[in-house]
Parts: structure tokens; sequence; C-alpha cells
């Protein structure tokens, strides 16, 4: 299952998009290599080890919206869902969900990334938590690969893992893979590099009982890169994925920008954020002071490049915002994290953005999962 391209002749880009509720891909193999998702959320991660051809047997999460988003979609019909603290879970109980005999089985996880974000950074490091905070929840994922034994895992995390911060976390999560027998390999990554609309940097820590005998490879880049190597493609333009949208239809009454800063708003160009109104770029009237301000301050997108990061929770004014100057709908930013078009989200508007912005691009879990099933 792979996005597909159709014309869209009255603005002469390519629409993409893909089903997964369709019943297509429900036709699982026996032989299918079983997963077990921890920290599941809305299921980017588990949508990926769908279009791998994985059979997810087990997606356990904590927040009952996510888990109501996961029962509302007829692909995860055959899928153990479990609303429950994974501390209060014990890991031998999931056996009974899938068959190890003539199986491989695999593990999936994004734990909570709040103990090691960029907005913990202002915090001096003797007052951070770290590996002592509360929400870090590595400790509970090893206890479930000790003692399941998968024959492989994903681990993935915010960017700002690898800050010197949070240094220690990671010689424990490096220190416990090599503890446990498991052969890793750590990749920094950029989502559009592999064929997702939109730039976001997150860390994985692919690991495998077996060793590696590839390495992860880039499947996108940019005109300048696909000049020296044929096997990438072109960056994925965020018009590609979301014109599709564009009628009203599609709105849920939250598009409009009126208020303190629309007419800035509409000052800016594609592609740019307040920067454009400060001395720094030259502008005659300075509305606004470079470094003052978050970066995604008025973003806006530029429909053919791959959007800015989605994030969780944007303040009033952060963006991303449409071109048009006007807010995202929801169908659009699923689209920019590369859910499939019939995707269904339980909760508010809110709580629906929460769901999409803390996800795994499945496109991208997808590449990271064929990598894994390459190398066990």
């Amino acid at each position: 299952m792979i996005p597909q391209e159709k014309k869209d002749k009255k603005n002469y880009s390519y629409i993409k998009e893909y089903l997964i509720n369709d019943g297509k891909i429900s036709n699982i193999k026996k032989n299918s290599i079983n997963v077990i998702s921890l920290f599941s959320g809305c299921g980017g991660f588990d949508i990926g080890a769908k279009l791998t051809g994985f059979n997810v047997a087990v997606s356990v999460d904590n927040d009952d919206q996510c888990v109501e988003t996961l029962k509302k979609n007829r692909v995860f019909n055959n899928c153990k869902i479990i609303h429950k603290d994974i501390n209060l879970l014990v890991p031998k109980d999931l056996k009974k969900f899938y068959k190890k005999k003539n199986n491989k089985l695999i593990i999936i996880a994004g734990p909570p990334c709040q103990p090691f974000s960029k907005a913990g950074y202002w915090i001096t490091n003797k007052q951070r938590l770290i590996e002592k905070d509360p929400r870090n929840l590595f400790p509970s994922l090893f206890r479930f690969i000790k003692e399941l034994k998968p024959d492989g895992f994903v681990i993935e995390n915010v960017e700002s893992l690898l800050h010197p911060s949070n240094i220690k976390i990671v010689e424990y999560i490096e220190k416990n893979i090599l503890k446990l027998k498991y052969n890793f390999q750590r990749y920094k990554i950029n989502s559009a590099d592999f064929g997702v609309p939109q730039k976001r940097k997150r860390v994985f820590f692919i690991a495998s009982k077996k060793k590696f005998k590839s390495i992860l490879e880039k499947t996108h880049g940019s005109k300048n890169e696909i000049k020296y190597n044929k096997n990438l493609k072109l960056y994925e333009p965020v018009k590609n994925w979301i014109d599709q949208y564009e009628n009203l239809k599609f709105s849920d009454n939250y598009d409009s920008t009126a208020g303190k800063y629309h007419e800035d708003l509409k000052k800016i160009p594609k592609g740019k954020n307040y920067i454009h109104l400060t001395k720094k770029s030259g502008y005659r009237n300075p509305k606004f002071v470079a470094g003052k301000r978050y970066w995604s301050f008025l973003l806006k997108l530029d429909p053919n490049q791959p959007s800015p990061t989605i994030i969780s929770s944007p303040g009033h004014w952060e963006g991303p915002f449409h071109w048009s100057n006007r807010r995202l709908r929801i169908k659009e930013l699923a689209a920019i994290q590369t859910f499939p078009s019939d995707y269904i989200f339980y909760g508010s508007r809110r709580s629906v953005q929460k769901q999409i912005g803390n996800a795994v691009p499945p496109i991208l879990a997808k590449e990271i999962l064929k990598h894994l099933k390459n190398n066990i």
C-alpha cells in the first residue's frame, strides 16, 4: 500500500492519498511478523507496520482519546487494543494475543518525549530530572523487551533526545540494548528524506538480534541531490497532499485568522515567518524583533516544499498556516503527517491535533520497519 497519484487538472498538481480501512490490507499472511505497539498514540507507527505487511497483534496506550481513535478504524479490528498504563501491564500477559512459534516478533515504541524536549531547556541541568523524571518510561519499555525477547524493536523519540543535557538517558538506552544482546543502529532522521511532505526531525534506535547487513538509505532529496543520486525522488511538495481539502466542506469553523495579527500574516510570503517583518530582513517598518518570538510564529506554508513540523499544541498564532492565510484543517494536518485519507480520529479538535502532532508519520514508519524486516 503506497500513496497513489491522481492528476488534479484544475491546479495542475498531483494529489497523493491512500486508504487503510477499505479491507484490502486486512488479509495479513499467517506467517507475518507480529508486532506489539507500546505508547501507540493514535496509531501512526501501527499504520506503518500494517503498510509493511506486519500483523499488529497488540496496541497499548494510556490516553483514552487515542484508544478510541484506534478502535474506530477497521484496520485494527483484529488487534487487541489495551487502554492501560504500561507500568500496570504484565508483559507475559500479552503473549496470548499472538502466536510466536513460527512467527517473528518486534516491538515498536515511542515513549513520552516531555522529559527530553526542547521546552525543558530553560531549566538548569541541576533542576532537570531527566532519567529520574517520572514521565521517563524507558525502564518500563526495557522491561517488556527483556521479558518478551522480540527479534527486533524500534524506539522513536524527539531529536532533542541527543542534546547534551540528555546524554545520560541516551547512554542508558544504548547500554540496555547491548546488555540485552541486541545489535542496533541509531539514526537522526528528517521525515522529508523518506517521502513525508514535512520537515520533521526525530531519533530512532533500530535493534535486532542479528547483525545488520545494511544501513537505512533515504529515499527523497533536493533537486541538487537527485542530480548525483538517481535513486532519490524529489522532496514531496505539501500541496500534493492537501490540495484536495481546499473545499469548504472540510472546514471545521477554525479556518479564520481574524484577530490581532491577521494583517501581519497576510504580508508574509509563502514559506516565511514573522522575521520577514523585522529589521533583520530589511522590512521598511519593522513590526517585530528577530529572535524574540517562536520560530513558528506566523509561519506560512510554501506549497511547493515540504511543510515545517506539525506540532501537537500550537499557540494561537503559531503555524504553519495555509498559504491562503487561514489555519490548517484537520484533514490537512493528518495528510501532512501521511495518515490515510479515510482514517478516523476521535475527540475534540484540540485533542485530534494533539494526537496527529505526536504521531510517527505512517510513511516514515513503513520505511523504518521495512529496514528492520530486512535485518531480523
